[in-house]
C-alpha cells in the first residue's frame, strides 16, 4: 500500500474531496475489499490536487459526486489556479450555475465544433447578437446547452418580426470566428523573441530519457520498500522447499556409480529447474495489479521502456537472493559434483532461468491483462514448456509436429545445460554401464 505523507496540504485535499473519513482504508481491487466506486473517483481527483503539476486537464470530474462535493472541489481548483498561477482545463456535462460562475473562461463544444471560446461574461452577448436571448431566471449553463439543440432552440428566439429558422452548430461556430475581436487576436503574429524558451516543448515528455528512467527507478524502489511481503513469503517458501528437497535427496543415500543413480540425479536436476520456473509465478499477480496504473500513465508520463527497464533491473537482486537460497541449501547436501567451477555454472544457469521465467510471466500478464486469464495461461504455458523440455518425453519420441516447440522451449536448454554440467564432472567418470 502506498500512502502520501499527511501534510497540511494533503489533509486539506482529503477534507475537500470527502475522503478524510476513509484516509486509512485501502483502495481495494478485484481481490480485496476497499472503498466504494464514488470514493475511487475522488481518489483520482485527489492525485491531481496534491501533484506538483502546473497544468491540470480533467474530464467530467463531477460525475458520481454530489453537488456539494463537486462545488467544493471546483472552488478549491479556482483558488489554487488564481493563487499559484496554474492553469486548469476542465470538461463538464450540465454544470450547475454555481459551478459555472467559478470559471474564468469557457469553451462551448457541440457536435465537434467550437461554438464559443473566451470570457464567460461575453458568451451571452454572442447569442443575443444572433437573435437568441437567455431568460433572466434561466441558468446560463442550461441556456448554452439548449440553444445549440434542435428541439430546444426555438424557445429562445427573440426576433418576433423575423421567422424562426434553425441555427445550426456550424453557423454558430462561423459567427463566433467571424467576430471582429477574434480576427484581431488571430491577426497578431506570434513573436518568438518575447516568449520563454520553455513555453513550447518539442519533446513528448518534457524531460530526458535518463530523468524518466531515474524517476521510475526511484518509484519502483519505493514500492519495493513499502510492500516487501510478497518477496519475503516467496523466500520463506523457497527455504522450506529447499530444506525438504535436501532431506529427501541427502547425499549419503546417493551414489555416482550407476545409471540408476544418474537417473535419480537427473530427476533432481529437473525438479530444480521446475521449481525455479514456478517460483516466479507471483510476478503474474503483481504485474496484473500494476497494469491499470501503467496504462493510465504511459501515454503522457513515460514510455513503456522506462517502466519495464527499472522493473527488470530491480528483479535481479531478488532473483539473486532466491537462487542463492536454493543452491546453497541443496547443491552440496544432495551430493552434486564438488568442483567449485561446476557449482558456479549450476548457480548461474538457475539464475538465468529465473530471469527468463520472471520475464515470461510478466509478458503473459501484460498480454492477458486479467488476473484469472493470466493464471490460466501462465500455468498452461509452464506445463507445455515442462512437457517439451526433453525430460518427460525424449526428443526422439516426439512427433515432428512438436519438434518446433521442443527447440524453442527454454526449459529444454536449461535442462540440457544443467545436466551436462553435472554428468560431465569427474565424480561420474566411474559409472557401471548396464550389460
Amino acid at each position: 500500500m502506498l500512502r502520501v505523507p499527511l501534510t497540511a496540504n494533503n489533509l486539506l485535499s482529503l477534507q475537500i474531496i470527502g475522503l478524510h473519513t476513509c484516509a486509512d482504508t485501502l483502495v481495494g481491487s478485484d481481490m480485496a475489499r476497499g472503498i466504494s466506486g464514488g470514493q475511487k473517483k475522488r481518489v483520482t481527483i485527489g492525485e491531481l490536487l496534491i501533484s506538483p503539476a502546473r497544468a491540470l486537464f480533467m474530464d467530467e470530474i463531477s460525475t458520481g459526486l454530489d453537488s456539494s462535493t463537486a462545488f467544493q472541489i471546483m472552488n478549491f481548483l479556482r483558488q489554487m489556479v488564481h493563487i499559484l498561477g496554474e492553469t486548469a482545463l476542465i470538461s463538464l456535462l450540465q454544470p450547475s450555475q454555481e459551478i459555472y460562475d467559478l470559471f474564468d473562461d469557457i469553451i462551448l463544444l457541440s457536435e465537434g465544433h467550437v461554438v464559443y471560446q473566451g470570457p464567460k461574461e461575453k458568451v451571452v452577448d454572442l447569442f443575443e447578437s444572433l437573435g437568441f436571448i437567455c431568460p433572466h431566471r434561466k441558468a446560463i449553463a442550461d441556456f448554452l446547452l439548449e440553444v445549440t439543440s434542435r428541439k430546444d432552440q426555438q424557445q429562445y428566439w427573440s426576433r418576433v418580426d423575423e421567422p424562426y429558422q434553425y441555427f445550426t452548430v456550424q453557423q454558430f461556430s462561423k459567427a463566433f470566428h467571424d467576430q471582429l475581436t477574434i480576427r484581431k487576436v488571430l491577426g497578431v503574429p506570434f513573436v518568438r523573441n518575447l516568449s520563454s524558451l520553455s513555453a513550447l516543448k518539442t519533446s513528448k515528455y518534457g524531460v530526458t530519457k535518463r530523468e524518466l528512467a531515474k524517476a521510475i527507478f526511484a518509484r519502483e524502489i519505493c514500492l519495493l520498500r513499502r510492500n516487501p511481503s510478497i518477496y519475503i513469503v516467496n523466500c520463506v517458501h523457497l527455504t522450506m522447499l529447499s530444506l525438504i528437497t535436501m532431506m529427501v535427496f541427502w547425499h549419503k543415500n546417493m551414489r555416482h556409480d550407476s545409471v540408476d543413480a544418474g537417473g535419480i540425479y537427473l530427476g533432481v536436476l529437473f525438479f530444480c529447474v521446475s521449481e525455479t520456473m514456478f517460483s516466479n509465478m507471483c510476478d503474474l499477480g503483481t504485474t496484473v495489479m500494476k497494469l491499470p496504473l501503467f496504462f493510465k500513465q504511459r501515454d503522457v508520463f513515460y514510455p513503456a521502456w522506462a517502466y519495464t527497464f527499472p522493473t527488470w533491473i530491480l528483479k535481479i537482486p531478488i532473483t539473486l537472493i532466491q537462487v542463492t537460497i536454493w543452491v546453497t541449501v541443496t547443491y552440496y547436501p544432495i551430493g552434486f559434483d564438488q568442483n567449485i567451477g561446476r557449482f558456479v555454472k549450476h548457480y548461474f544457469l538457475l539464475l538465468a532461468l529465473s530471469q527468463m521465467s520472471s520475464s515470461l510471466f510478466r509478458l503473459i500478464a501484460g498480454a492477458t491483462r486479467n488476473m484469472f486469464a493470466a493464471k490460466i495461461f501462465g500455468t498452461f504455458t509452464v506445463l507445455i514448456l515442462l512437457l517439451l523440455s526433453g525430460f518427460i518425453l525424449s526428443s526422439k519420441n516426439l512427433n515432428k509436429f512438436w519438434m518446433l516447440g521442443y527447440w524453442i522451449s527454454p526449459l529444454m536448454y536449461a535442462q540440457n545445460a544443467i545436466s551436462t554440467n553435472e554428468f560431465t564432472a569427474h565424480s561420474w567418470s566411474k559409472v557401471h554401464t548396464l550389460p
